[in-house]
């Protein structure tokens, strides 16, 4: 009995002879760009339906092969938009400027150029779709904003959006982000292995916009630690609302009850808080940080923010291939988990 041969595949240009466009419209087509019509789109969808078409895995690996062989020209843009009060101090933030540099990176090896868009009293969301539609634009990027931006009206089913980050909450579109908990487990354990026993966990209201993810994930790998090392969290939210004495006598009533040898903290300023209520660094109390970018110590996490900005990109990159547009049904989130740097706020202990 003879093998049976495999029926022709079917290609672009079948479905594009068939309806009588081009196969550069068909690809288009079946990636849902805005540039063909709906009318269109549907038409080559239900005929690649019908004619059985699949997509070429080797010819997609030959065609980034390729790619990566030669330097992409820069056909198109992916939008960043900043619409914080005061543009210039989104990238004032080393580790969103870092987002940027990540992202930037990845987008040129691809072909694209990340372009930024300051939204705002000059530039406002209906303003901005009219300008990313005259432009082709059909992938946004979406930074921490501050304070948070008025989208409502802004039509998301257009485009392709990632977010970094969890403290935008509108849209709520997939995002690629710092693994919090597994960080806040990851400096517990490399400090209990510095000799570290009774280590305490501070925070702040910026957590409340990480859904107190760090602390979170300090409450976890407590449990592993002898009940007598189980501290109870210092929330400085709670230590007088902007009130440094108040906040100072807390931060020590805290201190005494509990007796931390070190801690972990999500606060940037607490070294000088510390320092305010006559404890020395590190020889009274070892702080090491959440993340050790904007901040004066040297011990803690490296969240690895260039990578989650490149990391953003391959994102959105997969959703605008994928011809996927709007807010998602089923929500995804992309999580980079960061490295332990040791320095001299957390120094091995005698």
């Amino acid at each position: 009995m003879e093998p049976q041969s495999n029926p022709p595949r079917v290609s672009l240009r079948d479905i594009g002879k068939l309806l009588g466009v081009s196969h550069v419209t068909v690809s288009l087509a079946l990636r849902n760009n805005p540039r063909i019509s709906v009318e269109v789109r549907d038409k080559v969808h239900q005929t690649a339906a019908e004619l059985g078409y699949q997509p070429d895995p080797m010819l997609a690996a030959l065609a980034q092969y390729r790619k990566g062989r030669s330097t992409s020209p820069i056909t198109a843009a992916i939008a960043w938009i900043n619409a914080w009060q005061t543009h210039e101090n989104l990238r004032i933030h080393r580790e969103f400027d870092f987002y940027w540099i990540g992202a930037e990176k990845a987008a040129r090896k691809f072909g694209y150029r990340l372009e930024e868009f300051r939204v705002g009293r000059e530039l406002s969301p209906s303003r901005l779709h009219q300008i990313l539609t005259a432009r082709g634009i059909t992938g946004i990027l979406l930074p921490p904003q501050f304070p948070h931006p008025d989208f409502s009206g802004f039509p998301w089913e257009n485009y392709s959006a990632v977010r970094f980050g969890r403290s935008l909450k509108q849209p709520h579109c997939h995002l690629v982000t710092a693994d919090q908990v597994a960080n806040t487990i990851l400096a517990y354990d490399e400090i209990q292995a510095l000799g570290y026993r009774r280590i305490g966990f501070v925070t702040n209201e910026t957590s409340l916009a990480y859904g107190h993810l760090f602390e979170a994930g300090y409450l976890l790998v407590q449990r592993s630690s002898a009940a007598r090392d189980r501290l109870t969290v210092f929330d400085d939210r709670e230590s007088g609302f902007g009130s440094e004495e108040k906040r100072r006598q807390a931060f020590l009533a805290w201190h005494e009850k509990n007796r931390p040898d070190a801690i972990i903290t999500d606060v940037a300023t607490l070294p000088a808080l510390v320092r305010s209520v006559g404890l020395r660094i590190p020889e009274d109390l070892a702080i090491a940080g959440t993340t050790i970018i904007d901040t004066s110590m040297d011990s803690g996490i490296d969240q690895h923010p260039e990578e989650i900005g490149r990391v953003g990109f391959l994102m959105l990159n997969s959703l605008i291939n994928d011809g996927s547009r709007g807010i998602p049904a089923i929500f995804r989130q992309n999580l980079v988990e960061g490295s332990w740097i040791q320095g001299s706020s957390m120094p091995r202990k005698a």
